[in-house]
């Protein structure tokens, strides 16, 4: 019978974090996590990430927890790897949050085994350092234009994710499941990043995640919508690809990044302001 000590290891180890201990949090990630979408003062992102700190360090002495968020957009996986995993071992937080890999999968010929093998190899390094490493899935794609051919992909990535979770004892923030996010009202006009909203109610799930009470139910229904024509949505549609799906290509087939040239929003564990 193979040795299953590793998984049971990590089974044993996940469990629900008291809320209380939680003095500090580093965020690790791409433009999700960076919270672009999400705009705020000063022409900083604000996002999901930002969100959940105010919601940790309400649990805390405001004074005394600390924020660091390493993430930049664009970033694949073995750069997040390269630029961010090492600063947040060195930075040894109470918490961190790691979701990458995303982008990778985006693109052309992205294998999500092979990604997979890479996001664990940086999940053991964490989970060694930190003091909890919460992953993420990726997000159900079946209303996305474009987007929902590459569901499968995204679903197998997904549940090597879940997977990585269970050996390594670390909490999971699941997207997929996340029904609120399905509403065209959770995306920001470029339907490839959260909107406000939507990145409000990601924090929340995280935060129920890890054993938080929190002041809203994140997937909560959204308002009634007027019904909209065929036409309106063809018009949409066709709107969005020029404006956003376009570029977005492009951006790929020249190798370039949105992220160039951007650097950390929060490279250090500071007090929130």
């Amino acid at each position: 019978m193979a040795d299953d000590s590793q998984g049971n290891q990590g089974r044993r180890g996940h469990r629900q974090l008291d809320r209380g201990v939680i003095g500090s949090y580093a965020a690790v990630g791409d433009s999700f996590t960076e919270g672009v979408g999400d705009p705020g003062p000063g022409g900083d992102f604000v996002g999901w990430a930002d969100r959940l700190a105010v919601l940790l360090a309400d649990r805390r002495d405001e004074h005394t927890f600390r924020y660091a968020n390493l993430a930049v957009r664009g970033r694949l996986l073995d750069q997040i790897v390269a630029e961010q995993v090492p600063r947040a071992v060195e930075l040894a937080p109470d918490l961190v949050t790691f979701c990458a890999g995303g982008n990778d999968i985006l693109r052309p010929g992205g294998d999500p085994d092979a990604v997979a093998e890479r996001f664990e190899a940086a999940v053991a390094d964490l989970a060694g350092a930190v003091g909890t490493v919460l992953v993420c899935t990726g997000f159900d794609t079946r209303g996305v234009p474009v987007l929902r051919h590459l569901r499968g992909k995204i679903a197998t990535y997904t549940a090597h994710v879940r997977a990585i979770a269970d050996r390594h004892g670390c909490p999971v923030l699941d997207l997929w499941s996340l029904r609120c996010v399905q509403d065209r009202r959770a995306w920001s006009s470029d339907r490839l990043h959260l909107s406000p909203e939507g990145h409000t109610r990601v924090a929340l799930r995280a935060a129920q995640v890890l054993g938080l009470d929190v002041p809203a139910d994140p997937d909560q229904p959204w308002p009634p919508q007027d019904p909209r024509l065929p036409s309106e949505v063809r018009r949409d549609n066709i709107q969005w690809a020029r404006e956003y799906l376009v570029p977005w290509i492009g951006r790929r087939l020249r190798g370039e990044s949105s992220g160039d040239h951007v650097e950390p929003k929060r490279p250090d564990l500071l007090p929130l302001p």
